[in-house]
Parts: C-alpha cells; structure tokens; sequence
C-alpha cells in the first residue's frame, strides 16, 4: 500500500532521501547506480506510487526518444496496419513511438503537427493527407522537426521520402489483365482523396497505350475517406447505366474494389475468372481484409516489411544525424502481384 501520491522527481527524491541527481540517473539507467541505492529507489516508487513523466524527462535531454507517427485515416486498415508494423520497429529500435490520425481533416493535420512541434520530438513519421494537406503548413513543420515522409509523397518536404512504386501496382495488373482477357477499364473516384490514385490513373494511362489499348477510365463522384460506400454507389450507377465497356475492371485501390464486389453482389452479376462469370475485377494495394472478399480480391501488395523497415531506419539515421540528412531521398518499393478469385 503506498503512503503518498508524489507529483515529480523533486518530492519523490526529497521524500526517499536520495539525491535528485542520482533518482534521475536511475531513471535514465537504472543500472547506472549502485545496487544498495537501486534498491533504496525501488523501495521507495513502490512506497510512494511515483513514476516519472517520461515525455518530460525526454524534452529535457539533449537528444529524446519520443517519436510521432501521423497517418491521414486510422480507420483505413491499410494505415492501420502501417502504423501497428512503424510502432513495432520504433520500439525495437528504442524509441517511444506515439500515433495520430488527422481523420481526413486538414485542420487536424495542421492541430497535430503544432503539438508535434511543441512536444519536441526526436523526429516524426508522416503520412501527409496529401493534395487536402496545407503545403505551406506540412513545409513549415518540416523545417522544424526532423520528419520522414512515408507513403504519401509532396515534393521536396521532409528529409526524406520512402513509399510504394504506384507504376509497379498497375503495370502488373494491366499486363495481367489484358493477358487472360479484355482489356480493363479504370475504376476511380474523380477526386481521390490520396495523391496516389492520380499516380495509378497515370501509370494506367502509359501501360494501356504501351500495349496498344485504349484507355477507359471510369470514374465516379464522392469526396472523402468512405471509399467503401464511393465504391458502391459508384459502381451501382456505372453498371446500371451502361458506362462500363469492358468486362475487365481494374480498380485503383482495394477499399473501392470492395464497394465495387458489394455493387455487383446486389445486383446479381457473378464476379470471378470462370466462364459463366460476367466480370473480373482487380485492385491495387492488398488491403488486409482483401483476401476475405468474395470472391477474394486479386491485387498488387505493397511490401509492408520494407517500407516500414526503411522508414524507421531513415529515422533513426535522420535523428543520429542531429535532424538533417546530406541529400533529400526518395526509396519506392516494386508491389507483388497476388492472384486470387476475382480476376
């Protein structure tokens, strides 16, 4: 049972009868102290219920170990599961990583990089909303705290950029595509809430007219993160409607693919590679629930493990840096082709 509720390391020391100096180099290291004075401390935390406040602690030392990591949706399992694999490798690699989601919102973004400023970090991880991100706030913060940009590109921010080859994605799929059949059509919303949708329509565009295609793009209204329900709404319209002139469709990414299936469901056209199917569709990104559609998603992944792993490790390097790197980089990771039931 303890006998008081201590505030800081100043009462704690006074209250334990040890030097504040010595409370702090145990805290920093608690085998740093001798073994009689290890004991006297942790017979006392134990007495009076104290723990320190690490991010103070941190702030006050010459290089911290606390690290941001921003992701623009948290909901979106696929940064979900980026977050969950970068907390994993910053812990390992000694830091103490905290995560935040702008929820889709630039002012959030903006809320959140000033308290990232604030609390002083060692260094941030961000995945920036992108084209709804304000540029000049996402530079600012940038100049400020040693920042790795990850999964969402904006030019010549942050010290570095490691990501996704969006190039690699659709190459794979539209070589695919066209190979065991029609030539796909592009499913995409009209104004992508991620800069990397623009990339695949591109990257569409260039493989379409390389193989001697004509590109057919399709895309369809909504705003936001709810890619699901764009997905569907959309694709209930374009099947209905005739719009679709291929029964090939290649979506931009896998949560559109999953409004596209539930679209096709509802309206009784039986998706997948045998005869009697009446589409076959595709995706990009290998979003964890992909591979529980149904029918399951054929998708380019990306590669988890190496943009996480190279994310930290740029960190880590930026941060033992002093904050700045010699040149500004950019690493981008080839997708793998996952064929499943879809397509």
């Amino acid at each position: 049972m303890s006998e008081a509720k201590v505030r800081n390391m100043e009462e704690f020391a006074a209250l334990s009868g040890i030097s504040r100096p010595t409370v702090s180099k145990y805290f920093n290291d608690p085998d740093s102290v001798r073994p009689t004075t290890r004991a006297r401390i942790e017979e006392a935390l134990a007495r009076y219920d104290y723990r320190p406040n690490i991010f103070a602690m941190n702030q006050n030392r010459k290089l911290t170990k606390n690290v941001g990591i921003v992701v623009p949706y948290l909901a979106d399992p696929f940064f979900a599961e980026m977050a969950r694999r970068l907390e994993q490798r910053c812990i390992a690699a000694g830091y103490r990583p905290t995560l935040y989601s702008a929820h889709g919102q630039k002012e959030l973004e903006i809320d959140i990089l000033d308290s990232l400023r604030s609390l002083k970090p060692a260094g941030v991880l961000l995945a920036p909303l992108g084209r709804a991100s304000d540029h000049s706030e996402v530079e600012k913060f940038c100049r400020d705290v040693p920042t790795v940009l990850f999964d969402s590109n904006i030019e010549g921010m942050g010290s570095a950029f490691v990501g996704s080859d969006n190039f690699s994605f659709v190459s794979q799929t539209v070589e695919y595509l066209t190979r065991i059949g029609a030539p796909p059509a592009f499913f995409e919303m009209a104004t992508p809430a991620n800069p990397n949708a623009n990339k695949r329509r591109i990257a569409y565009i260039e493989m379409m007219d390389k193989l001697g295609y004509e590109p057919n793009v399709v895309s369809v209204e909504g705003q936001g993160w709810a890619f699901e329900e764009i997905g569907r709404n959309g694709a209930l319209e374009v099947l209905s409607s005739g719009r679709l002139h291929s029964n090939s469709v290649l979506c931009s990414n896998d949560r559109l693919a999953i409004g596209f299936l539930s679209a096709c469901y509802e309206m009784g056209m039986r998706v997948g590679r045998d005869a009697d199917c009446a589409l076959r569709v595709a995706s990009n990104d290998d979003h964890p629930f992909s591979r529980f559609t149904c029918p399951s998603l054929t998708t380019a992944a990306h590669d988890y493990d190496n943009v996480t792993s190279r994310t930290v490790e740029t960190l880590v390097q930026l941060v033992e840096s002093g904050g700045r790197l010699p040149n500004r980089t950019e690493t981008l990771f080839p997708a793998r082709l996952i064929l499943r039931s879809s397509a």
